[in-house]
């Protein structure tokens, strides 16, 4: 019958997480049993487990799953990965794109697997500097490259909606190993990275 997309939910974290964000909305003022809020606990349990989910992924497996012996050593970007993570401390959103390349040493892996690897720590409670750093160590620990790369930029809202409320913000943080450590190669991938190529 075609693709059919199937969510998952654990039924007892779901209940748990329920009860704590209906006293959550009572203890904020709402009442938390009024028409347009009736379903929010749910549908907030529901939401906060997806927005989570990365603690049940393994980067390093999702790499393995397509990882092929190639030999290529040319520098392999994917970039302006959509990110989409929590800021751990407000629990907030942060968003923006992510640059990631790397040197093969032998080994590539599918592109899209760069792409969910983001996910993997990006779903999670997160600090955007950790953030950045775990996604290079994935790539290095896994595909062993001659070095790796990872800038994010991001917008967060816990400094756009609430403290200091700047709205035009962004965040640049970078990670480099091996051969991104030299300022030539680290110099081309910036250079790559910030030229609009159509």
């Amino acid at each position: 019958m075609g693709y059919k997309k199937i969510e998952h939910y654990d039924e007892a974290t779901t209940l748990n997480l329920m009860v704590n964000y209906k006293n959550a909305l009572n203890l904020l003022g709402e009442n938390a049993n009024r028409e347009g809020l009736q379903e929010t606990p749910k549908r907030l349990a529901k939401a906060m487990q997806f927005l989570t989910q990365g603690y049940d992924l393994d980067a390093h497996a999702i790499l393995n799953s397509a990882k092929f012996h190639e030999d290529v050593s040319e520098m392999i970007i994917v970039k302006d990965i959509e990110v989409y993570s929590l800021c751990e401390h407000h629990m907030l959103p942060f968003f923006g794109k992510a640059h990631i390349a790397y040197i093969p040493n032998g080994w590539i892996t599918g592109l899209s697997k760069i792409a969910r690897v983001v996910d993997v720590f990006a779903r999670r409670l997160q600090v955007q500097e950790r953030l950045t750093t775990e996604i290079l160590h994935a790539i290095r620990d896994t595909l062993q490259p001659l070095g790796a790369a990872v800038v994010i930029e991001a917008s967060h809202l816990c400094m756009m909606m609430r403290g200091v409320q700047k709205q035009n913000s962004v965040t640049t943080t970078s990670a480099f190993h091996g051969e991104f450590q030299k300022n030539e190669t680290r110099s081309e991938f910036i250079k790559l990275i910030s030229a609009d190529l159509d």
